[in-house]
């Protein structure tokens, strides 16, 4: 399980040399050169965390920030920007950003920025190992397979797997997973809880489109329907 994070840079150099540097601390990395990209990109995959230049060539991170909160999604958002006046920092912050580092900067700073923001909702560690049909979940490892298989899921995916378990039969509602798993009080960002159940169902359920693990209950939320066989 490793933590999935979207670079939204123009500059190629530092786009390479961040990504280059990221991987090497184990993050799994994707990258969009302009703001069109890269919100496409962030309203369609489940990430943990992204990193967004302010000075893109076709539309500012502010407006992209600002787009993918009104899409409703909730993931992190890291500003890298030569702007160094308060006012600035103030809108990214304003428009949803969660952080905000000025260029030019330290690798170990902005390594250090990252680990904060994606501990902020720390995932529990529990205890044991849970099988359901050819799903096997260990807690102890934080690893899923499926027929034998390892199955690769993001840090947040993971989360969110483990508190649906936890509450298998109950149905959990949008408002407590992003309260408990995302550490949102707001109602505004449902988007992200649907986009990462789309993304478990396709990596978890035999047939997607008729899920049977993972269940909507239509106008309440989600329930997780396995049955624990260990």
């Amino acid at each position: 399980m490793r933590e999935y994070i979207l670079i939204i840079e123009d500059e190629e150099a530092l786009r390479s040399t961040l990504s280059v540097r990221l991987r090497g601390e184990g993050y799994i990395v994707e990258t969009a050169a302009d703001g069109s990209d890269g919100f496409e990109k962030a309203t369609n995959e489940p990430y943990d965390l992204i990193i967004l230049d302010v000075l893109l060539p076709d539309r500012s991170g502010w407006d992209v920030c600002r787009d993918i909160r009104h899409q409703g999604i909730a993931t992190p958002i890291l500003f890298l920007t030569a702007r160094t006046q308060t006012v600035d920092k103030v809108t990214g912050l304003r428009l949803g950003g969660d952080d905000y580092v000025t260029k030019p900067f330290k690798a170990a700073e902005l390594i250090a920025r990252i680990e904060v923001l994606l501990r902020r909702v720390p995932i529990r560690t529990g205890r044991g190992i849970h099988q359901f049909g050819s799903i096997i979940v260990d807690l102890r490892r934080s690893e899923v397979s499926r027929d034998n298989a390892l199955v690769t899921l993001t840090a947040r995916e993971f989360q969110l797997l483990r508190f649906l378990i936890e509450r298998a039969g109950i149905c959990v509602n949008r408002e407590e997973l992003l309260r408990e798993v995302w550490g949102y009080a707001t109602k505004a960002y449902t988007r992200t809880i649907d986009m990462h159940i789309s993304s478990l169902r396709g990596k978890l359920e035999e047939d997607a489109a008729h899920p049977e693990l993972i269940v909507t209950v239509s106008g309440v939320g989600y329930k997780f329907m396995g049955s624990r066989m260990a």
